[in-house]
């Protein structure tokens, strides 16, 4: 099972070692990982690092989600600008 309290999306690289992640649901929620597992758990401890950050400054906690996901996707390429 993954305890997670957020959605998270996992986006694959084109290095196999190098994955990023992101929370839709907490703004400003980031991070990278060597593996899918590697990302799942440094996502579930870093949301609650995250989330106790928030109410130390007194920002706004958005409320756990009903239904959290996990997404893993391809990263989507950057765009250059040239063209």
């Amino acid at each position: 099972m993954i305890d997670l309290t957020y959605s998270l999306i996992i986006e694959a690289t084109e290095d196999p070692n190098f994955f990023g992640f992101y929370s839709p649901d907490l703004e400003g929620f980031t991070g990278a990982g060597n593996s899918i597992e590697d990302c799942l758990y440094k996502a579930r401890w870093g949301m609650e690092e995250h989330v106790a950050l928030l109410r130390e400054q007194g920002l706004e906690v958005p409320p756990p989600s009903h239904e959290p996901r996990v997404v893993i996707q391809n990263a989507k390429p950057v765009s250059s600008g040239v063209g």
